[in-house]
């Protein structure tokens, strides 16, 4: 009788084993199957939207920030804050 109580345990792991491993295996298809991109082309994307895109923390690249432009300056007149 030890032994017979001994075979649905057994049986339950090998299929939760199987069960794991198809989900794995999804998995990879899933990863398999997602778009790719070479990395020159990648970087070549990067460098051009580094270039075209103005960043107003590295001004050692872009040159002074006008007060006008610059979305980190605070405001020039007051909070604008209204107190009800």
């Amino acid at each position: 009788m030890n032994a017979r109580s001994s075979r649905p345990h057994k049986q339950s792991m090998s299929e939760l084993k199987l069960r794991r491993l198809t989900e794995h295996n999804q998995r990879l298809r899933e990863d398999l199957a997602r778009p790719r991109l070479r990395v020159s082309e990648a970087s070549a994307s990067l460098i051009r939207y580094c270039r075209t895109t103005k960043d107003h923390l590295v001004p050692s690249v872009w040159g002074p920030v006008g007060k006008g432009e610059d979305p980190y300056a605070p405001p020039a007149t007051g909070c604008n804050c209204v107190v009800m």
